[in-house]
């Protein structure tokens, strides 16, 4: 299939697939607009208050998916032998290409600063609130670097669950996680259990993504309403961030790292999962892209082996897309509440971005759920972002689309350079594109 029809496909199954969330945000404009010119004090009151339980939703379901995703990504492992062979690579390379991914967008919204012209939209006593807030945290954990990792470890992990302390919530749960991989069977209640919250969370994700579309009506419309049509000028540099970050990502970091890490070619590979990196586009969602990423990788050269071991693991645990993503927006909320960016907080949300990536669900406005554990390393919660996170959720869709092409092409990329040292891909057939099959 050329690959001009490829995007056409994509563009039409992501116009399909989530048309509610534009005419929300085009709804959102236009509503915004009128009530910029004509004010209503109950109308803003109403799209504010929707705007709010669409936010208090995602925060609700973040600590049951990051818990439940973890402990299933670490149990499917467990002690396979193939761990042993190639699973601590696939380890390392998904760090390095994720740590490249947080380091290109931090240096970008460092460069850039993104978030600056975004300020003005912003109540001076938000903004003093969340830096107070912000500065609080910092002193705190800049006075003892060595409580800082301490506070990493719960002295009691209910009482983390309790309070949504993220960062201990994770260290608990990756101990956990590996006890259970490790003693056998006898897991398996347990892991059936997280299995049945996992599915029940997605499902409960599911609805509040459906109830995307009025939620990102009642953000949209109240950031217009409360600022104009100019909010979109802040937003223009913020998207050109991204994707500056994301075509960097693509077309600089995966080459080299396939230059170093194997004998790959890029231009091979990319034209072999093709039609997996334009359904990932148009869906925003990783997992329902994984069926056909795995038809890809196996259909043209790379072994069954390899791919159905990284690839499923990939798709929970490997999203640099979105470490790079949610980098971007935290670094854009900081520069438009006033937050001082000083290299320890910016190091900070560089790691957190990491751990957050890594636990998000691979599913549309999954990158934006998970910040939550970023802003709570940082001292804040999402309810005090409110008019920042207006921003985020009125262009979300088409930054979701974008992260999501990126993660599944890391994963390629990634499974690519195993198969390589493993010596597990067919030449022949990964570098004769008029050999492969086509993927039903």
């Amino acid at each position: 299939m050329k690959l001009h029809m490829q995007i056409l496909i994509a563009l039409g199954l992501g116009i399909k697939r989530n048309w509610h969330i534009f005419f929300g945000i085009i709804a959102g404009i236009l509503v915004g607009i009128f009530l910029h010119s004509h004010p209503s004090a109950l109308v803003s009151t109403i799209l504010t208050f929707v705007g709010q339980v669409f936010i208090r939703l995602i925060q609700m379901v973040v600590i049951p998916l990051v818990v439940s995703a973890i402990i299933i990504g670490i149990t499917s492992v467990g002690d396979n032998k193939q761990l042993g062979k190639f699973g601590k690579k696939m380890v390392l390379y998904y760090g390095i290409i994720t740590s490249a991914a947080v380091i290109i967008g931090a240096a970008l919204a460092l460069i850039f600063k993104p978030g600056i012209g975004a300020a003005n939209y912003i109540a001076e006593n938000a903004a003093a609130e969340v830096q107070a807030s912000v500065a609080t945290a910092m002193a705190q954990q800049q006075g003892n670097i060595l409580n800082i990792f301490l506070g990493f470890i719960p002295s009691n992990p209910f009482h983390s669950f309790a309070y949504g302390d993220m960062v201990p919530i994770i260290v608990f749960v990756l101990i956990f996680a590996v006890a259970l991989a490790k003693v056998g069977d006898v897991n398996r209640p347990i892991v059936s259990f997280f299995e049945s919250v996992f599915a029940a969370t997605m499902k409960i994700t599911d609805w509040i993504m459906f109830l995307a579309a009025p939620g990102v009506f009642a953000l949209t419309a109240s950031a217009v309403s409360s600022f104009g049509i100019d909010i979109f000028a802040s937003i223009s540099k913020y998207l050109f961030v991204l994707f500056l970050g994301f075509l960097i990502q693509l077309f600089v970091v995966y080459p080299l790292f396939l230059k170093f890490f194997s004998k790959v070619s890029v231009a091979m590979l990319y034209s072999a999962v093709a039609e997996a990196m334009m359904v990932a586009f148009g869906t925003a969602s990783s997992s329902a892209t994984l069926p056909l990423t795995i038809a890809c990788c196996e259909k043209r050269g790379i072994s069954h082996k390899i791919s159905s071991f990284v690839l499923p693991l990939g798709a929970t645990l490997n999203m640099d897309g979105t470490a790079l993503l949610q980098t971007v927006a935290v670094i854009f909320l900081a520069q438009a509440y006033g937050v001082p960016l000083e290299p320890f907080l910016v190091i900070q949300i560089a790691l957190l971005a990491i751990v957050a990536s890594s636990t998000c669900a691979g599913i549309p406005g999954a990158g934006l759920i998970t910040i939550a554990l970023i802003l709570n390393g940082m001292g804040l919660s999402p309810e005090q972002l409110v008019a920042g996170f207006a921003f985020l959720f009125t262009i979300e869709r088409v930054t979701d689309m974008m992260r999501t092409l990126v993660n599944v092409t890391s994963d390629t990329v990634v499974v690519a350079a195993i198969a390589d040292n493993e010596n597990e891909i067919n030449y022949d057939l990964l570098n004769n594109p008029q050999s492969y099959e086509e993927i039903a």
